[in-house]
């Protein structure tokens, strides 16, 4: 889904002092700007326009926009064990080239003193997207453009059950409608096969644990994220079948080499359907993260099955001593199960590239991420964000 993507943003900036003073866009552009730290107002707010590119939504306008705030507003901005982690909403609202039209709103607010944690992705998208067909090796040319309209509303409060580490309970919602496929001429699609529908709901419970000991989930520069959501989906609330998924979401960053300030950062995002029948456009499947990450190199939507394994690599490197440019090289893989079945993988999807990063804002260490990936099969395109990818 295009969206220019926020980093979930969740803690303080990093308050190690560079040996050279740091700049940002402001700062080339010589425009003056209060950061969070030099005022005393409980709301800060930021709004980016641009035009952007993806390979699933071609050129598009955007306009991107945040609030930043700490649940007690005499918080400072530095980092220490007694700091507040900083709450955001962020948002962005966007036209394309395919005459695709998204609205995401995403939250993600800590209580005083960091009691919960309250999180959620609302959106809702007119979206007519490729697929590909199922299973862990399906054809790029096997391209099928299904129009549909989509809502989602997930939000979760977790509760803190020790230092850093939350558990809590949330509500998941996803529907399509208007659902239709141009199909592929002389074949039948594995969209036809799986079941055609025109419209889709899956209504579930979630339980949730979360582990988080990074001081900056913006630009992490060490630590340890781990989220496992558990998704029971049930026709009482409303969901056309009663199925069950599980996401293990994890992330290490290490300074390399050490005393540096460049990171080497890994990622495994794993997403298995442990029972019952989701609708099509439900299944696990390439970049359906909440951000929209999950395999640079190949478009969203490309890999779909019932069980998605990935795993990323990337080491980030400062280009100037001032913190305004750096560049990144990553490496991915993804494997889906081959359909019919659950678990057997005969594939890895193998994807690659480089990108380069540009301070937006340099106390809470946002960059504007620029990617450019390679995958399987002649994939390749451009890939933007705001924070990192992960």
């Amino acid at each position: 889904m295009l969206q220019v993507t926020h980093a979930q943003v969740n803690a303080s900036a990093d308050t190690t002092k560079p040996a050279v003073a740091q700049k940002d866009i402001l700062d080339v552009l010589h425009i003056k700007s209060k950061h969070p730290q030099q005022q005393n107002k409980q709301f800060n707010f930021a709004v980016f326009p641009a035009i952007g590119y993806t390979l699933q939504t071609r050129l598009a306008a955007i306009v991107a926009s945040n609030v930043a705030f700490y649940s007690d507003h005499n918080d400072s901005m530095p980092h220490s064990d007694s700091a507040a982690k900083l709450s955001t909403i962020v948002s962005s609202i966007a036209y394309t080239q395919n005459n695709q039209i998204v609205l995401p709103i995403q939250n993600n607010i800590w209580t005083k003193g960091d009691k919960y944690n309250i999180n959620g992705d609302w959106r809702i998208s007119k979206y007519p997207q490729g697929t590909y067909g199922l299973g862990g090796n399906s054809a790029i040319d096997d391209d099928d453009l299904v129009h549909y309209s989509f809502a989602r509303v997930y939000q979760t409060v977790l509760r803190k059950v020790s230092n850093n580490f939350y558990a809590g309970l949330g509500y998941n919602l996803d529907y399509h409608w208007g659902i239709h496929e141009d199909g592929i001429e002389g074949k039948e699609t594995d969209f036809a096969k799986y079941g055609e529908a025109t419209k889709t709901v899956s209504s579930g419970l979630t339980a949730n644990l979360l582990y988080d000991d990074r001081e900056n989930s913006i630009n992490p520069s060490g630590g340890t994220y781990v989220n496992v959501i558990l998704r029971n989906n049930y026709k009482f609330l409303g969901s056309d079948n009663n199925w069950q998924s599980l996401l293990v979401d994890v992330r290490k960053y290490v300074h390399f080499p050490a005393g540096s300030n460049n990171i080497l950062a890994f990622w495994t995002y794993d997403w298995m359907v442990l029972k019952g029948t989701p609708p099509y456009l439900d299944l696990p499947s390439t970049a359906w993260d909440t951000y929209t990450n999950v395999g640079r190199g190949y478009i969203q939507g490309r890999f779909r099955s019932n069980q998605l394994l990935y795993l990323e690599t990337e080491y980030r490197y400062g280009i100037t001593r001032n913190g305004l440019l750096g560049g990144v090289v990553f490496v991915n893989g993804q494997s889906l199960s081959e359909w019919p079945g659950n678990y057997q993988f005969k594939y890895v999807q193998p994807a690659a590239g480089l990108g380069l990063r540009v301070k937006l804002n340099k106390v809470s260490k946002t960059n504007i991420d620029i990617d450019y990936g390679f995958g399987a099969q002649g994939s390749r395109g451009l890939f933007i964000n705001i924070g990192e990818v992960f």
